[in-house]
This record gives C-alpha cells, structure tokens and sequence, in this order.
C-alpha cells in the first residue's frame, strides 16, 4: 500500500484542495493532507484552524489523516513513511514551479516520488490568495469554498476589522 503525502498551507482551504485531496486518496492506500506550519507568507488561519478545516471538509473520506508538520516536505514523508508528494497544477506557471521543486526534492529525498495531478476545470482558476483578495473587498466566495470555511473566512473579516 502506498502512502501519499498532500503538503500545502491551505489558507483557506478551498474547493480545488478538497478535489485534490479526494482524487489522491483514490489514487493511493494512505493520503496525509499535510498542512505546512510557518510558510513565507501572511497567513489568514492559524495552524490549528487550518488543520481544523480540513479535517471538517474531508471527513468521511477514510484513507485520510489530516497533520501538521514543519520542515522540508521530503523530510516529512519520510518520517511519515510516505513515498510519494501529490502537487497540483491549475495553470501553466505552476507546472514550471513544480518543476523546479520536484527536482529539487529529488535531489534532497530521492526515493521521495513526485506526482503532478491536473485540477479539475472548474477549479483551475481558484486558489486561496484569490479567494482571500475577494472575500476582503466584500465578494462572495461559496462558490470556492465550503460553507463553514466561508463562514470562517467572513469571521476572521470582521474580527481584523473590529481591531
């Protein structure tokens, strides 16, 4: 059986992560959806939410498990005993980003396997920087999110405006 690993921030989780995530657990016998912990980026979420969000939005799915780590991603499955790194690619520029990590980590993890899924058509476009962009000017998002992230995503709003 193999064991996967789906690494990302997910802040918000979105759509297209829930298609990735359910599409790679029919792929392999074990999937950890791995939510990195301190990215180089502004975060919307903390860690425990984003963990939280998750677990809600791919419950009954039960070749699952939802986990943090910090790290190298390699180092991760690795320890987790995972062979393979699942990225997705939306666009065109994301496969020459994954290009250059996959061979990266190849280098790092060699027996570490990297395997590219394309999104589906309804969400190449979507991703959590462009839901966040268009939460905060007031635009619905349900269409991109599930409802309790949407609801989570409107929350967190109002609180850093309320500060």
């Amino acid at each position: 059986m193999v064991k996967a690993v789906f690494p990302g921030t997910f802040d918000p989780v979105t759509n297209g992560h829930i298609d990735m995530a359910r599409r790679a657990a029919n792929l392999f016998g074990e999937l950890v959806v791995a939510v990195y912990d301190v990215p180089p980026k502004r975060l919307m979420f903390t860690l425990e939410e984003r963990v939280d969000m998750l677990r809600r939005a791919l419950e009954g799915v039960s070749n699952i498990e939802v986990r943090s780590y910090s790290g190298l991603t390699v180092h991760f499955a690795k320890r987790i005993g995972a062979s393979v790194v699942v990225r997705g690619l939306r666009i065109g520029a994301d496969f020459e980003y994954e290009r250059e990590m996959a061979l990266m980590n190849r280098r790092i993890g060699p027996d570490i396997e990297v395997v590219c899924l394309i999104s589906s058509l309804e969400n190449q476009y979507v991703s959590s920087s462009r839901v966040k962009e268009i939460a905060g000017l007031g635009g619905d998002i349900r269409a991109f999110v599930p409802r309790q992230v949407a609801d989570a995503v409107r929350s967190k709003l109002k609180e850093s405006a309320a500060e």
